[in-house]
């Protein structure tokens, strides 16, 4: 019988593939590159919080990357036939959640695809970055969700705005886009804000245990986009890698590839997948 509190869609044929998007686990832009692995795979789309399943709206509490990655086993148990094994595709902080299920519970995982997970503690500037990300939980509190986004997207480029015309451009987009504080209606009804104030802080506080992923390196390939080359999370992927004995490859487009180049995106996933 099925677990009514696990959210997730189960299309094609063969393997189980486990996709855990990132964000707050809101599948939107996916079905363009799922939809070319069902003739390979039986691709399973992972919905943590239910948002595409009908809870946009419902109260949200704080995250954590265990409760996910916890409720990806249970998905796994579902639907696994006894003695097999499962592929898994992690992006964002659903790569975080890939991590951290198979450091957890490897005995069902065939192999794992992270791509692009803010894994900052496995940075020498670790601090710096923890500071980023909390001054982007600030900025949406205090001017809304796009000058958190822009906030964002500067530190994911691994920019270091000046603080004056940082701070000018933060009261310009404040002025014109959320003079006032979100409401929490809109904190919500939108996915990203969901991710900014639930998932967010949480989630980049994650340390992978690179202890114990070392004896699951042939298991884990960390990704990470061609276009996001000198930028925050291909550094943190490219160097988990290295520090666990993964391998490493890139993905076409950037951060958000799967929905940029879904066909060369889904074609990068199966390559690797298969020849694992």
């Amino acid at each position: 019988m099925r677990d009514t509190s696990l959210y997730y869609e189960v299309r094609g044929s063969g393997p189980v593939l486990l996709v855990v998007p990132g964000g707050a686990g809101h599948p939107m832009g996916f079905d363009a590159m799922t939809d070319r692995l069902t003739d390979r795979f039986t691709v399973v789309t992972y919905d943590p919080l239910g948002l595409a399943h009908g809870r946009l709206g419902e109260p949200v509490e704080e995250q954590r990357v265990r409760s996910w990655s916890d409720g990806a086993r249970r998905v796994l148990t579902e639907l696994l036939p006894d003695g097999e094994s499962a592929y898994v595709l992690g992006t964002s902080s659903g790569a975080i959640a890939a991590l951290d299920l198979l450091t957890s519970h490897p005995e069902n995982l065939r192999h794992v695809i992270a791509h692009e997970p803010p894994v900052v503690e496995v940075l020498p500037d670790a601090a710096r970055q923890r500071r980023m990300f909390t001054e982007v939980y600030e900025t949406y509190r205090a001017a809304g969700l796009q000058a958190a986004g822009t906030r964002l997207l500067a530190g994911l480029a691994d920019r270091t705005p000046d603080a004056d015309q940082d701070s000018a451009e933060a009261d310009h987009e404040s002025k014109a886009a959320a003079p006032q504080p979100p409401s929490p209606t809109d904190e919500l009804t939108t996915p990203m804000a969901l991710f900014l104030t639930r998932v967010l802080r949480r989630f980049t506080a994650y340390a992978p245990d690179l202890d114990a992923l070392k004896p699951l390196a042939p298991r884990l390939t960390l990704a990470a986009g061609v276009d996001s080359r000198g930028q925050l999370l291909h550094r943190t992927a490219a160097l988990t890698a290295e520090l666990s004995g993964a391998d490493f490859v890139e993905f076409p487009g950037g951060h958000i590839g799967v929905a940029e180049h879904p066909a060369e995106f889904a074609e990068r996933v199966a390559q690797v997948l298969l020849a694992a």
